[in-house]
Protein backbone atom coordinates (compact mmCIF):
# COMPACT_ATOMS: atom_id res chain seq x y z
CA UNK A 1 0.00 0.00 0.00
CA UNK A 2 1.72 3.63 -1.23
CA UNK A 3 2.64 5.79 1.59
CA UNK A 4 2.00 9.24 1.36
CA UNK A 5 5.07 11.53 0.77
CA UNK A 6 6.14 13.62 3.67
CA UNK A 7 5.46 17.36 2.76
CA UNK A 8 8.74 18.12 4.05
CA UNK A 9 10.26 15.76 1.28
CA UNK A 10 8.79 17.29 -1.44
CA UNK A 11 9.51 21.17 0.22
CA UNK A 12 12.89 20.01 -0.09
CA UNK A 13 12.97 18.44 -3.87
CA UNK A 14 11.62 21.80 -4.89
CA UNK A 15 14.01 23.72 -3.64
CA UNK A 16 16.84 21.78 -5.15
CA UNK A 17 15.52 22.29 -8.73
CA UNK A 18 14.85 25.56 -7.90
CA UNK A 19 18.79 26.33 -6.72
CA UNK A 20 20.35 23.56 -9.87
CA UNK A 21 18.02 25.97 -11.80
CA UNK A 22 19.18 29.06 -10.60
CA UNK A 23 22.74 27.85 -10.43
CA UNK A 24 22.47 26.61 -14.47
CA UNK A 25 21.12 30.10 -15.33
CA UNK A 26 24.07 31.64 -13.96
CA UNK A 27 26.33 29.36 -15.19
CA UNK A 28 25.15 30.45 -18.47
CA UNK A 29 25.00 34.11 -17.91
CA UNK A 30 28.72 33.87 -17.15
CA UNK A 31 29.87 31.67 -19.88
CA UNK A 32 28.15 34.09 -22.21
CA UNK A 33 29.24 36.68 -20.35
CA UNK A 34 32.99 35.81 -20.21
CA UNK A 35 32.19 34.54 -24.34
CA UNK A 36 32.00 37.83 -24.79
CA UNK A 37 34.85 39.43 -23.28
CA UNK A 38 37.12 36.82 -24.90
CA UNK A 39 35.92 38.32 -28.15
CA UNK A 40 36.17 41.63 -27.16
CA UNK A 41 39.48 43.49 -27.35
CA UNK A 42 40.60 47.54 -26.22
CA UNK A 43 42.19 50.49 -28.74
CA UNK A 44 43.05 53.74 -27.88
CA UNK A 45 41.27 56.01 -29.73
CA UNK A 46 44.70 58.08 -30.62
CA UNK A 47 45.51 54.98 -32.63
CA UNK A 48 42.74 54.71 -35.14
CA UNK A 49 41.60 57.10 -38.04
CA UNK A 50 37.82 56.88 -39.24
CA UNK A 51 36.08 58.09 -42.12
CA UNK A 52 32.63 58.36 -42.49
CA UNK A 53 30.25 56.68 -44.75
CA UNK A 54 28.84 59.69 -48.03
CA UNK A 55 27.28 59.59 -51.33
CA UNK A 56 29.58 60.41 -54.01
CA UNK A 57 31.66 59.13 -56.99
CA UNK A 58 34.92 56.97 -56.90
CA UNK A 59 36.85 56.69 -59.81
CA UNK A 60 39.27 53.12 -59.81
CA UNK A 61 42.55 54.03 -60.76
CA UNK A 62 45.93 51.85 -61.24
CA UNK A 63 48.84 53.14 -59.73
CA UNK A 64 51.67 54.32 -61.28
CA UNK A 65 54.65 56.69 -61.74
CA UNK A 66 55.82 59.57 -63.62
CA UNK A 67 58.43 62.04 -64.13
CA UNK A 68 57.56 65.78 -65.50
CA UNK A 69 59.46 66.56 -68.90
CA UNK A 70 59.25 69.93 -70.82
CA UNK A 71 56.85 69.39 -73.39
CA UNK A 72 58.97 70.69 -75.80
CA UNK A 73 62.92 69.88 -75.18
CA UNK A 74 65.52 70.80 -78.14
CA UNK A 75 68.62 67.93 -78.39
CA UNK A 76 71.54 69.67 -79.30
CA UNK A 77 74.21 67.51 -80.53
CA UNK A 78 77.30 67.83 -82.53
CA UNK A 79 77.17 67.88 -86.42
CA UNK A 80 81.14 67.03 -86.50
CA UNK A 81 83.63 65.05 -84.70
CA UNK A 82 85.20 67.55 -82.78
CA UNK A 83 86.79 68.64 -79.34
CA UNK A 84 85.03 71.12 -76.66
CA UNK A 85 86.85 74.41 -76.31
CA UNK A 86 84.37 76.70 -74.21
CA UNK A 87 81.67 76.02 -72.22
CA UNK A 88 79.87 79.56 -72.88
CA UNK A 89 76.09 78.92 -70.60
CA UNK A 90 75.76 76.75 -67.51
CA UNK A 91 72.77 74.66 -66.80
CA UNK A 92 69.51 77.03 -65.58
CA UNK A 93 70.45 80.17 -67.91
CA UNK A 94 67.60 81.59 -69.93
CA UNK A 95 68.62 81.87 -74.01
CA UNK A 96 67.42 83.70 -77.20
CA UNK A 97 67.40 82.32 -80.82
CA UNK A 98 70.98 82.61 -81.98
CA UNK A 99 73.02 82.48 -78.33
CA UNK A 100 75.82 80.57 -78.46
CA UNK A 101 75.76 77.66 -76.22
CA UNK A 102 79.26 75.78 -76.63
CA UNK A 103 82.22 76.69 -78.72
CA UNK A 104 83.40 73.32 -80.96
CA UNK A 105 87.50 72.75 -81.44
CA UNK A 106 86.51 72.47 -85.23
CA UNK A 107 89.84 72.62 -86.91
CA UNK A 108 90.24 68.59 -87.99
CA UNK A 109 86.83 68.98 -89.81
CA UNK A 110 88.04 72.44 -91.31
CA UNK A 111 91.36 70.12 -92.94
CA UNK A 112 88.60 67.76 -94.27
CA UNK A 113 87.37 70.74 -96.15
CA UNK A 114 89.91 71.94 -98.16
CA UNK A 115 90.88 68.10 -98.68
CA UNK A 116 87.71 68.07 -100.00
CA UNK A 117 87.78 71.29 -101.84
CA UNK A 118 91.46 70.16 -103.83
CA UNK A 119 90.02 66.42 -104.71
CA UNK A 120 86.99 68.57 -106.26
CA UNK A 121 89.27 70.60 -108.41
CA UNK A 122 90.90 68.16 -109.15
CA UNK A 123 87.83 66.34 -110.61
CA UNK A 124 86.72 69.68 -112.42
CA UNK A 125 90.74 69.87 -114.28
CA UNK A 126 90.27 65.90 -115.25
CA UNK A 127 87.14 66.89 -116.64
CA UNK A 128 88.51 69.59 -119.01
CA UNK A 129 90.91 67.36 -119.53
CA UNK A 130 89.21 64.64 -120.89
CA UNK A 131 87.29 67.09 -122.89
CA UNK A 132 89.82 68.22 -124.76
CA UNK A 133 90.80 64.78 -125.47
CA UNK A 134 87.95 63.43 -126.55
CA UNK A 135 87.11 66.50 -128.66
CA UNK A 136 90.73 66.00 -130.44
CA UNK A 137 89.83 62.63 -131.12
CA UNK A 138 86.35 63.63 -132.43
CA UNK A 139 87.83 65.60 -134.52
CA UNK A 140 90.86 63.05 -136.24
CA UNK A 141 87.42 60.66 -136.49
CA UNK A 142 85.59 63.18 -138.65
CA UNK A 143 88.50 64.62 -141.01
CA UNK A 144 89.50 60.69 -141.58
CA UNK A 145 85.50 60.50 -142.56
CA UNK A 146 85.98 63.19 -144.70
CA UNK A 147 89.27 62.33 -146.47
CA UNK A 148 87.89 58.87 -146.87
CA UNK A 149 84.69 60.37 -148.67
CA UNK A 150 87.08 62.26 -151.06
CA UNK A 151 88.85 59.01 -151.99
CA UNK A 152 85.57 57.36 -152.57
CA UNK A 153 84.85 59.98 -155.10
CA UNK A 154 88.01 59.61 -156.95
CA UNK A 155 87.79 55.73 -157.34
CA UNK A 156 84.01 56.18 -158.08
CA UNK A 157 85.41 58.35 -161.15
CA UNK A 158 88.63 55.60 -161.69
CA UNK A 159 85.73 53.11 -162.23
CA UNK A 160 83.65 55.42 -164.66
CA UNK A 161 87.14 56.15 -166.64
CA UNK A 162 87.73 52.33 -166.92
CA UNK A 163 84.38 51.41 -167.85
CA UNK A 164 84.43 53.88 -170.82
CA UNK A 165 88.36 53.13 -172.01
CA UNK A 166 86.81 49.53 -171.94
CA UNK A 167 83.81 50.76 -174.58
CA UNK A 168 86.42 52.55 -176.84
CA UNK A 169 88.77 49.33 -176.44
CA UNK A 170 91.44 51.81 -174.39
CA UNK A 171 90.78 49.21 -170.90
CA UNK A 172 90.20 45.29 -170.16
CA UNK A 173 88.15 44.24 -168.13
CA UNK A 174 90.44 43.16 -165.80
CA UNK A 175 90.84 47.02 -165.16
CA UNK A 176 87.45 47.40 -164.68
CA UNK A 177 87.20 44.89 -161.98
CA UNK A 178 90.23 46.48 -160.35
CA UNK A 179 88.40 49.95 -159.90
CA UNK A 180 85.55 48.16 -158.80
CA UNK A 181 86.70 46.41 -155.87
CA UNK A 182 89.19 49.30 -154.87
CA UNK A 183 85.58 51.19 -154.53
CA UNK A 184 83.77 48.53 -152.50
CA UNK A 185 86.74 48.65 -150.15
CA UNK A 186 87.23 52.49 -149.75
CA UNK A 187 83.01 52.26 -148.76
CA UNK A 188 83.41 49.57 -146.53
CA UNK A 189 86.39 51.26 -144.97
CA UNK A 190 83.94 54.84 -145.17
CA UNK A 191 81.31 52.88 -143.16
CA UNK A 192 84.20 51.88 -140.86
CA UNK A 193 85.33 55.29 -140.23
CA UNK A 194 81.50 56.53 -139.50
CA UNK A 195 80.51 53.56 -137.01
CA UNK A 196 83.53 55.07 -135.44
CA UNK A 197 82.29 58.25 -135.36
CA UNK A 198 79.36 57.67 -133.87
CA UNK A 199 80.79 55.53 -131.10
CA UNK A 200 82.89 58.42 -130.53
CA UNK A 201 80.52 60.50 -130.50
CA UNK A 202 78.09 58.54 -127.17
CA UNK A 203 81.41 57.56 -125.47
CA UNK A 204 82.47 61.19 -125.29
CA UNK A 205 78.81 61.67 -124.44
CA UNK A 206 79.30 58.63 -121.49
CA UNK A 207 82.60 59.43 -120.30
CA UNK A 208 82.15 63.07 -119.43
CA UNK A 209 78.50 62.43 -117.42
CA UNK A 210 80.53 59.56 -115.41
CA UNK A 211 83.44 62.12 -114.71
CA UNK A 212 81.20 64.99 -114.41
CA UNK A 213 79.06 62.51 -111.86
CA UNK A 214 81.98 62.05 -110.08
CA UNK A 215 82.45 65.72 -109.32
CA UNK A 216 78.85 66.44 -108.92
CA UNK A 217 79.31 63.97 -105.43
CA UNK A 218 82.94 65.12 -104.34
CA UNK A 219 80.55 69.26 -104.38
CA UNK A 220 77.83 67.55 -102.70
CA UNK A 221 80.11 65.99 -99.61
CA UNK A 222 81.83 69.05 -99.63
CA UNK A 223 78.56 71.19 -99.26
CA UNK A 224 77.43 68.85 -96.55
CA UNK A 225 80.58 69.61 -94.86
CA UNK A 226 80.16 73.20 -95.01
CA UNK A 227 77.03 72.82 -93.62
CA UNK A 228 78.02 70.69 -90.99
CA UNK A 229 80.77 73.31 -89.83
CA UNK A 230 78.10 76.14 -90.34
CA UNK A 231 75.88 74.03 -87.70
CA UNK A 232 78.99 73.63 -85.44
CA UNK A 233 78.32 77.06 -84.18
CA UNK A 234 76.41 75.77 -81.13
CA UNK A 235 73.87 77.99 -80.76
CA UNK A 236 69.46 77.95 -79.62
CA UNK A 237 67.29 78.25 -82.28
CA UNK A 238 64.37 79.27 -79.92
CA UNK A 239 63.82 80.48 -76.76
CA UNK A 240 63.69 78.78 -73.32
CA UNK A 241 66.11 77.73 -70.38
CA UNK A 242 69.57 75.71 -71.03
CA UNK A 243 68.93 72.32 -69.03
CA UNK A 244 71.74 70.65 -69.52
CA UNK A 245 75.54 71.15 -70.77
CA UNK A 246 78.37 68.77 -71.68
CA UNK A 247 80.66 70.38 -69.65
CA UNK A 248 83.37 68.06 -70.23
CA UNK A 249 85.98 71.01 -71.54
CA UNK A 250 88.50 69.50 -73.99
CA UNK A 251 86.87 66.02 -74.36
CA UNK A 252 86.11 64.63 -78.03
CA UNK A 253 82.95 64.17 -79.03
CA UNK A 254 81.71 61.99 -82.19
CA UNK A 255 78.89 63.05 -84.75
CA UNK A 256 75.77 62.90 -83.39
CA UNK A 257 77.00 63.09 -79.35
CA UNK A 258 74.65 65.21 -77.60
CA UNK A 259 76.11 68.59 -76.26
CA UNK A 260 73.16 70.58 -74.62
CA UNK A 261 69.25 70.56 -74.06
CA UNK A 262 67.26 73.76 -74.35
CA UNK A 263 63.76 73.37 -73.01
CA UNK A 264 60.78 75.12 -72.97
CA UNK A 265 59.64 75.21 -69.29
CA UNK A 266 56.17 77.33 -70.19
CA UNK A 267 54.94 73.77 -70.53
CA UNK A 268 55.14 70.53 -69.53
CA UNK A 269 54.12 66.36 -69.86
CA UNK A 270 54.61 63.44 -67.77
CA UNK A 271 56.18 60.36 -68.89
CA UNK A 272 54.74 57.54 -66.81
CA UNK A 273 55.51 53.73 -66.03
CA UNK A 274 53.67 51.01 -64.38
CA UNK A 275 53.80 47.10 -63.85
CA UNK A 276 53.33 44.88 -67.37
CA UNK A 277 50.25 43.11 -64.79
CA UNK A 278 48.58 45.99 -66.36
CA UNK A 279 49.70 46.12 -69.68
CA UNK A 280 45.84 45.03 -71.15
CA UNK A 281 44.21 47.97 -69.27
CA UNK A 282 46.58 50.91 -69.89
CA UNK A 283 45.22 52.39 -72.79
CA UNK A 284 45.49 55.36 -75.14
CA UNK A 285 42.69 58.14 -74.01
CA UNK A 286 42.41 57.20 -70.48
CA UNK A 287 42.08 60.13 -68.13
CA UNK A 288 44.62 60.26 -64.95
CA UNK A 289 44.98 62.01 -62.05
CA UNK A 290 48.63 63.76 -61.45
CA UNK A 291 49.59 64.04 -57.49
CA UNK A 292 52.42 66.74 -57.15
CA UNK A 293 52.44 67.06 -53.03
CA UNK A 294 49.18 68.51 -52.42
CA UNK A 295 47.93 69.17 -55.77
CA UNK A 296 46.46 67.05 -58.12
CA UNK A 297 46.06 67.38 -62.13
CA UNK A 298 44.27 65.87 -64.66
CA UNK A 299 45.20 64.74 -68.11
CA UNK A 300 45.21 61.73 -70.91
CA UNK A 301 46.97 58.87 -72.05
CA UNK A 302 48.08 59.91 -75.25
CA UNK A 303 50.65 57.13 -76.49
CA UNK A 304 51.67 53.67 -74.96
CA UNK A 305 54.78 52.47 -76.19
CA UNK A 306 54.06 48.82 -77.46
CA UNK A 307 57.25 47.52 -76.18
CA UNK A 308 57.66 46.30 -72.67
CA UNK A 309 60.88 46.74 -70.73
CA UNK A 310 61.94 44.79 -67.77
CA UNK A 311 58.44 44.32 -66.74
CA UNK A 312 57.78 47.58 -67.09
CA UNK A 313 55.19 49.73 -69.60
CA UNK A 314 55.51 53.09 -70.49
CA UNK A 315 53.39 55.87 -71.36
CA UNK A 316 52.94 59.66 -72.07
CA UNK A 317 50.33 61.73 -70.51
CA UNK A 318 49.03 65.32 -71.62
CA UNK A 319 48.07 67.36 -68.62
CA UNK A 320 45.10 69.30 -68.95
CA UNK A 321 46.96 72.12 -67.18
CA UNK A 322 50.38 72.07 -68.66
CA UNK A 323 51.28 75.40 -67.39
CA UNK A 324 50.75 74.93 -63.91
CA UNK A 325 53.39 76.67 -61.76
CA UNK A 326 53.98 73.79 -59.12
CA UNK A 327 55.55 71.69 -62.45
CA UNK A 328 59.67 71.53 -62.22
CA UNK A 329 61.18 69.61 -64.43
CA UNK A 330 62.48 66.16 -64.24
CA UNK A 331 59.93 65.77 -60.37
CA UNK A 332 59.16 62.64 -59.61
CA UNK A 333 54.83 62.17 -59.32
CA UNK A 334 52.48 59.42 -58.52
CA UNK A 335 50.08 58.44 -61.70
CA UNK A 336 46.87 57.33 -61.03
CA UNK A 337 45.09 55.75 -64.18
CA UNK A 338 41.33 55.93 -63.83
CA UNK A 339 39.42 52.89 -65.72
CA UNK A 340 36.06 52.73 -64.63
CA UNK A 341 33.76 55.38 -62.55
CA UNK A 342 30.72 54.87 -60.09
CA UNK A 343 28.60 58.07 -59.83
CA UNK A 344 26.22 58.83 -56.60
CA UNK A 345 27.47 55.58 -55.00
CA UNK A 346 28.38 54.94 -51.13
CA UNK A 347 31.86 55.90 -50.26
CA UNK A 348 34.02 56.23 -47.25
CA UNK A 349 37.76 57.48 -47.12
CA UNK A 350 40.57 54.95 -48.70
CA UNK A 351 42.80 53.21 -45.81
CA UNK A 352 44.85 50.37 -44.59
CA UNK A 353 41.97 49.07 -43.59
CA UNK A 354 40.89 47.80 -47.06
CA UNK A 355 43.16 44.80 -48.68
CA UNK A 356 41.22 44.58 -51.95
CA UNK A 357 39.24 42.14 -51.32
CA UNK A 358 35.74 42.30 -52.51
CA UNK A 359 34.28 41.26 -49.48
CA UNK A 360 35.85 41.58 -46.12
CA UNK A 361 35.22 42.83 -42.37
CA UNK A 362 35.56 46.11 -41.36
CA UNK A 363 34.95 47.82 -37.74
CA UNK A 364 31.75 50.46 -37.49
CA UNK A 365 32.50 52.80 -34.73
CA UNK A 366 29.35 53.86 -32.71
CA UNK A 367 29.04 55.13 -28.83
CA UNK A 368 32.93 54.15 -28.56
CA UNK A 369 32.33 50.53 -29.54
CA UNK A 370 33.44 49.13 -32.73
CA UNK A 371 31.06 46.14 -33.73
CA UNK A 372 33.08 43.87 -36.62
CA UNK A 373 30.93 44.37 -40.41
CA UNK A 374 31.38 42.00 -43.79
CA UNK A 375 31.09 44.58 -46.54
CA UNK A 376 31.35 44.25 -50.38
CA UNK A 377 34.01 46.52 -51.81
CA UNK A 378 33.80 47.56 -55.48
CA UNK A 379 35.74 50.17 -57.21
CA UNK A 380 39.05 52.26 -55.43
CA UNK A 381 41.37 54.93 -55.86
CA UNK A 382 43.92 56.36 -53.70
CA UNK A 383 41.19 58.68 -52.06
CA UNK A 384 38.15 56.72 -51.39
CA UNK A 385 36.79 53.22 -51.77
CA UNK A 386 32.92 52.33 -52.94
CA UNK A 387 30.76 50.24 -50.88
CA UNK A 388 28.17 48.51 -52.86
CA UNK A 389 26.14 46.45 -49.54
CA UNK A 390 27.22 46.88 -45.59
CA UNK A 391 27.04 49.65 -44.58
CA UNK A 392 24.62 52.63 -44.38
CA UNK A 393 25.23 56.71 -45.23
CA UNK A 394 26.53 58.63 -41.97
CA UNK A 395 28.14 55.75 -40.79
CA UNK A 396 31.14 55.72 -38.99
CA UNK A 397 34.32 53.62 -40.03
CA UNK A 398 37.55 52.55 -38.75
CA UNK A 399 39.85 52.69 -41.65
CA UNK A 400 43.21 51.95 -39.77
CA UNK A 401 44.63 48.52 -39.98
CA UNK A 402 42.94 45.87 -37.75
CA UNK A 403 44.08 42.40 -38.80
CA UNK A 404 46.10 42.50 -35.61
CA UNK A 405 42.17 42.30 -34.12
CA UNK A 406 40.10 41.10 -36.79
CA UNK A 407 38.46 38.02 -34.91
CA UNK A 408 37.28 40.65 -32.41
CA UNK A 409 33.48 40.86 -32.36
CA UNK A 410 33.21 44.07 -30.65
CA UNK A 411 36.49 46.33 -29.69
CA UNK A 412 35.96 48.93 -26.96
CA UNK A 413 37.36 52.66 -27.46
CA UNK A 414 39.51 54.12 -25.24
CA UNK A 415 39.02 58.09 -25.33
Amino acid sequence: MDREVEPEYVRKQKSRRWVIGILSVVILISGVFFLRRSLQGTIEASRIRTGIVQVGDVENTLTATGEIIPAYEQIITSPIRASIRRILLTPGTPVSPGQAIVDLDKSLTEIESEKFKDQLALKRNSIEQLRMKLNKNLFDAEINDKIKSLNINKLLADFEDAKRLQKVGGGTGEDITRAENALKIAELEKRQLENDLHYNRESMGASLKETELGAQIEGNNLKELQHKLKMADIVADRKGVLTWVNENIGSSVSEGEMLAKVADLGSFRIDGSCSDVYADQVKTGLPVIVKLNETLLRGAITQVKPSIKNGIIEFKVQLDNAKNESLRPNMKVEVFIITNRSSNTLRVANGPTFNGKRKQFVYVFKNGIAYRREVEVGLSNFDFVEIKSGLEKGETVIITDMSQLENMEEISIKQ
